[in-house]
């Protein structure tokens, strides 16, 4: 329990110093700002993996899947990379949601730390309930297995431009909670209004990216458990993850819609994830090849936007549109 407590008081020194220091004054956040801090939260991920080792060779945290040092690593970076994959589609719903909410870029910084907060506490919870489901049920793996085929489905047949925060459930019922008002003024999330607290949009958009999130962890979360069932390597992949995602957001949401074929780089992932639950009592697929596959479908992805030619209407296209900051 120790090394539990020691690395959930280092995250929270770790947000303590994001908006307390480093982020203390509302602005908005450069691609230059955010490449640096996406390097810093990934180089971050990366050495924690040598703690993960040292942890796991000197038997100081608890080894409930009897794996051994060197397979701690390599599972740990698995769970990582895959959480990080699976975000990409979260910044495309994120980047959605600001502009449907009219979010000034200034004050989404603010709104994406507490909604990483929110994320890492829910996520917590639903790592433990994972666990303890696969270790108690082991049939339950094969549902797991085919709820991430069956998302694979529904991302590959799906069309994110039809998405609209505002004509969600989520949204809706808010209304009903709280009165809401349309101004901003500064980072409020309420503001007085006709004497009574009314919710402003910073505080709508941080509630619907907040359980905008809980629906894709029941994503993440069985992928992750597909790679191993060891807690303490599946939250803190999942919480460095999660870090990472507000520098990733300001990184490449400007970019994401040339990312055109991450999807289905995603589709492929998750799909190989869910047939490796399904088939994990029968087949044993080592961990640099659930690497392996990771690593390729991303870059894949990548490389087939950037070098396969869209085609374009010349009435639509501005240069302002590729502009970034």
């Amino acid at each position: 329990m120790l090394i539990w407590a020691l690395f959930i008081a280092f995250i929270l020194i770790c947000l303590a110093l994001d908006l307390g220091v480093f982020n203390k004054n509302d602005h908005v956040i450069k691609s230059k700002e955010a490449g640096i801090w996406t390097a810093v939260w990934f180089t971050l991920a990366m050495a924690f993996s040598g703690i993960i080792y040292w942890l796991f060779n000197a038997e100081m945290v608890d080894n409930p899947t009897g794996i051994s040092a060197n397979t701690a690593v390599l599972k740990y970076i698995t769970g990582y990379l895959i959480e990080l994959s699976l975000s990409i589609d979260n910044v495309f719903v994120i980047a959605v949601i600001f502009s449907s909410f009219a979010i000034p870029p200034k004050y989404q910084h603010r709104v994406l730390f507490w909604g990483i907060l929110g994320a890492i506490i829910f996520r917590a919870l639903m790592i433990v309930f994972g666990v303890a489901l696969i270790n108690k049920f082991e049939w339950i793996i094969y549902v797991f297995g085919a709820f991430l085929l069956y998302t694979a489905y529904t991302m590959f047949k799906s069309d994110n431009d039809e998405y609209d925060p505002q004509d969600s459930a989520i949204y809706k019922y808010i209304k009903k909670l709280f009165p809401v008002t349309n101004r901003i003024e500064g980072h409020a999330f309420f503001l007085l209004e006709n004497g009574k607290n009314a919710a402003t949009p910073l505080f709508l958009a941080l509630i619907v990216i907040e359980l905008t999130d809980i629906l894709f962890a029941l994503d993440s979360i069985p992928a992750i458990l597909a790679i191993t069932a060891d807690p303490f390597i599946v939250f803190t992949s999942n919480i460095f993850a999660i870090l990472g995602l507000r520098s990733m957001y300001f990184l490449i949401s400007r970019m994401i819609q040339k990312f055109r074929f991450i999807n289905y780089s995603l589709v492929v992932i998750l799909a190989f994830v869910g047939l490796k639950m399904i088939f994990s009592h029968m087949i044993e697929v080592p961990e640099w090849l659930s690497l392996a596959v990771i690593v390729v479908s991303l870059v894949s992805g990548i490389l087939a936007s950037i070098y396969i030619k869209q085609d374009e209407n010349p009435e639509n296209h501005t240069p302002e549109a590729e502009e970034l900051p």
